[in-house]
């Protein structure tokens, strides 16, 4: 999968973090897209030899739920050194992370995706696969990156309008004199 649906998936989070009222808030949708992205850093076990079909490869235990409830603690710590609602944040947060291995499975190629491990290292696809699986690295910038893109656009475009569409504010409370 290419960037762009996970991308959507944190900055609607982000939104839903923020509140829904007046203009989107930036901050809160950049975090929970950065956070949906972790998973994907197993790509540069390439560079140290690891192979794709390894536990730690792409697509591995990164992209395990359990890997996605870690990263929801670890955000949850954060969030309450910084005043932020640690509960609220480690629950938004894991769904966020959870979810990047389970789109992954809606792809139509590659090996799956771990949600299991370290249980079953079994990598695992969804029944349905509408998603095409997205080029690795500068593949991404041909013809079929370019189709990857514009389908998972269209796919995420509900997450992404939600996550940008401007709200009317609401009317302030006058006071009566």
């Amino acid at each position: 999968m290419a960037s762009i649906g996970h991308i959507a998936v944190g900055m609607a989070a982000g939104r839903w973090y923020a509140g829904a009222g007046g203009r989107p808030s930036w901050r809160p949708m950049v975090a929970f897209s950065v956070l949906s992205l972790v998973p994907d850093l197993d790509v540069l076990g390439f560079r140290f030899g690891i192979a794709y079909g390894d536990a730690w490869g792409h697509r591995g235990a990164s992209h395990s739920l359990l890997f996605g409830v870690a990263l929801g603690a670890l955000s949850a710590a954060l969030a309450a050194r910084s005043g932020h609602p640690a509960r609220r944040v480690f629950v938004l947060a894991s769904l966020v992370a959870m979810s990047h291995g389970l789109l992954d499975t809606l792809t139509d190629g590659g090996l799956g995706a771990a949600l299991l491990w370290p249980f079953d290292e079994a990598r695992i696809f969804a029944p349905w696969n509408p998603l095409p699986v997205a080029p690795i690295g500068r593949g991404f910038l041909s013809p079929r990156g370019l189709h990857v893109a514009t389908t998972e656009a269209l796919w995420f475009a509900p997450l992404l309008l939600y996550a940008l569409w401007p709200r009317r504010r609401r009317p302030r409370a006058r006071s009566g004199a």
